[in-house]
């Protein structure tokens, strides 16, 4: 988590914990450079949310669309999961809830990662290069 507050705050960014309407985890606001995460989140939650808003802020989205979602999902994956990590925790048991759990991060985020941010080579996992 420190990581990731210290590159909100090399970018000028403020994060803050807030009370968000139900299903909004976070979200970005760049005309007051903040990053706001909701305040019932578990720390996996909060950990990929904020990695989530932080690819927003760097590519420069300023509304959502499904794109700027992938995106921002796809740059959290890169920062939060280590392919290296994944294929070790994948080996020992392939349970997404067992890999998002070990890694700190969301299941929805292993699954983006498995979809869109690796491939396997045999038995291999690998990151995909220009997943972003």
């Amino acid at each position: 988590m420190r990581m990731l507050l210290g590159m909100a705050a090399d970018r000028g960014l403020r994060v803050c914990a807030a009370h968000l309407p139900p299903g909004i985890m976070g979200y970005y606001s760049p005309d007051e450079s903040r990053i706001y995460f909701d305040v019932g989140l578990t720390p996996s939650e909060r950990r990929t949310t904020i990695a989530h808003e932080l690819g927003h802020h760097d590519y420069g989205h300023r509304g959502n669309s499904s794109r700027a979602e992938r995106l921002a999902d796809s740059y959290a994956a890169d920062l939060l999961i280590d392919p290296y990590d994944y294929a070790a925790l994948e080996l020992v048991n392939p349970d997404i809830a067992h890999i998002a759990e070990e890694l700190c991060v969301t299941e929805q985020l292993v699954r983006h990662f498995q979809e869109n941010c690796l491939q396997r080579v045999g038995d291999r996992v690998m990151r995909v290069q220009g997943a972003l």
